[in-house]
C-alpha cells in the first residue's frame, strides 16, 4: 500500500517538474479546454486515491474514467462554445463537487489511521 503511494507521489513530483520546466506554449484558444481537462484529470486522480484507500481500486476503471472525463469535459466546452452557452460551467461544478467530496473522504481516511 505504501509503496504505491510513494510511487504515485514520485510520479506526481516528476510530472510537475517536467510540466514546469518544458517550454511548451499552447495557443490561448485552448485555455478553456485545457483547464477543464486538468480539472477532470484531477477528479479522476483523487477518485483513484480514494478507491485505493478503500481497497476498491481497479486500473481499468481508473484509466477509462480518466480519459472519458477529460473527453467529456473538453467536449462540453467545445459544444458550449459552438452554441454560445457556457456548458463548461456545468463541468466545472460537477468535477469541482466530486473533487472536494473525494478530498474530504481521503482526509477522513487519513485521520482515522
Amino acid at each position: 500500500m505504501w509503496i504505491t503511494t510513494i510511487l504515485a507521489a514520485m510520479g506526481l513530483c516528476l510530472g510537475l517538474f517536467i510540466g514546469l520546466n518544458v517550454p511548451i506554449i499552447l495557443p490561448e484558444g485552448y485555455a478553456p479546454y485545457l483547464g477543464l481537462a486538468v480539472l477532470a484529470a484531477l477528479d479522476s486522480v483523487f477518485g483513484g486515491i480514494r478507491a485505493g484507500m478503500e481497497d476498491q481500486f481497479d486500473n481499468s476503471v481508473f484509466l477509462s474514467g480518466f480519459f472519458f472525463n477529460i473527453l467529456l469535459a473538453s467536449g462540453l466546452a467545445y459544444i458550449g462554445e459552438r452554441l454560445g452557452v457556457p456548458l463548461s460551467t456545468a463541468a466545472v461544478v460537477a468535477f469541482g463537487v466530486r473533487l472536494f467530496q473525494n478530498l474530504a473522504i481521503i482526509r477522513r481516511h487519513i485521520l482515522k489511521k
